[in-house]
């Protein structure tokens, strides 16, 4: 037997093979965990709702019961939870579309069961009419789904009598107004805790892509870059559920006599989060920019990665900061750090021809420069300095490095 088959022979293939069921094992535990991790901050965060929910469903189906002489109540408590689902935006305005929605709904069935009858095409005939006629009406997502979802209610549950119309209206009504008090009124959301939990899942991802953009940069690897890019990309949706939590945090310091104390708290809290926001916004151009330069094999300065790192320790810090409500002066020296980094970056890209062309930055890279600092100030800003003061500290930063 040859030597070469005989070591093949020797060579062990049950430590391989625990080596690759420990891994599988460590990978499923860790998706597990993350699985774990996320459903509880759900939990956390819409807990509340399904309390408010309950509550609302249950002093609707009261009310209805005893006071509307209604012995079954169906839209009261049906509408109230409508309401409390509505938490997350604009409330009131929902509020308005869901009852618009049920007058639509009771409305078209109301007309057309009596003459139609009760049976599986009338009720798809008038789900379709009472949709489309909130599409003429200009209305929004909640108004389609509740005219819809009426439409079936009247054409399912009720005989077809026409009496009942103002009656399912009041129900209606009452389970608007009853599931908007306990929302606003009796059981408020805590507004910057709220606020404060959307932002998790939006600042931790988008700073761990911004390091591992960094770590890109250095091994000029386009496709982790790429991936980098496509991460921040993918926070959209979560970015929409911040603003309308920020939304629905407004409305309940403004309307919730329990929360009045929390205005001037929330209305900091607000305005750091949407310079957050931009920041992020600025890191999505950023990562473009750069991903870009990697394609074109522009060169990448040993500072620019550092810096970016930088400034994604400096988001954390300065969200931690506000957390605890301690003062931002270790976000802001690494914000400022961060700029004075990529101003070296820069200043690097000069036109002596006898410098390595290595050391130079490109078209794409001088983009990701400005935009770098359009992120530093949004930071700034989001610290708590106004616009023009942040933008002199981002200035003398850009001039320290100049002269230096």
């Amino acid at each position: 037997m040859p030597a070469n088959q005989e070591a093949t022979a020797d060579v062990d293939p049950a430590p391989q093979r625990r080596s690759l069921v420990g891994r599988t094992f460590a990978g499923l535990r860790e998706r597990g965990q993350r699985l774990v991790r996320a459903r509880a901050w759900r939990l956390r965060l819409f807990g509340l709702l399904a309390v408010q929910a309950g509550i609302a469903a249950a002093i609707a189906w009261f009310v209805a019961y005893q006071f509307l002489d209604n012995s079954s109540p169906v839209f009261a408590p049906t509408t109230a939870v409508g309401i409390v689902a509505a938490a997350m935006g604009s409330r009131l305005r929902r509020t308005a579309e869901l009852l618009a929605g049920v007058v639509l709904g009771l409305a078209v069935g109301d007309t057309l069961m009596p003459l139609f009858g009760i049976g599986p095409w009338q009720t798809g005939l008038v789900v379709v009419l009472a949709i489309i006629v909130a599409i003429l009406l200009k209305g929004g997502g909640s108004l389609l789904t509740q005219a819809g979802g009426t439409a079936v209610l009247i054409a399912t549950l009720e005989p077809p009598v026409r009496d009942l119309s103002v009656p399912r209206f009041v129900d209606a009504a009452v389970g608007g107004l009853i599931g908007l008090a306990v929302g606003l009124l009796l059981v408020p959301i805590h507004p910057q805790r709220t606020v404060q939990r959307l932002a998790e899942p939006v600042l931790d991802p988008g700073m761990a892509a911004m390091h591992d953009l960094a770590a890109a940069l250095r091994a000029r690897d386009l496709g982790e870059a790429q991936r980098s890019l496509r991460r921040l990309r993918d926070l959209d949706p979560r970015l929409t559920a911040l603003e309308e939590g920020l939304s629905a945090a407004q409305e309940v310091v403004r309307l919730a006599p329990l929360r009045w104390r929390d205005r001037t708290s929330l209305a900091f809290y607000t305005e750091a989060v949407r310079h957050l926001e931009r920041t992020l916004h600025s890191c999505r151009s950023i990562a473009r920019r750069l991903t870009t330069a990697l394609k074109d094999d522009e060169p990448i300065p040993a500072e620019l990665p550092a810096a970016i790192d930088l400034l994604a320790d400096g988001v954390q810090t300065l969200r931690s900061s506000i957390r605890a409500r301690e003062g931002p002066h270790k976000a802001r020296e690494q914000i400022l750090m961060a700029v004075e980094m990529v101003g070296r970056a820069r200043g690097e890209a000069g036109l002596d021809p006898t410098r390595p062309h290595t050391h130079r930055l490109g078209y794409s890279g001088l983009i990701a420069v400005g935009e770098f600092r359009t992120a530093a100030h949004d930071l700034l800003i989001a610290s708590g300095l106004d616009a023009d003061p942040a933008a002199e500290l981002v200035r003398r930063a850009v001039d320290q490095d100049e002269q230096d």
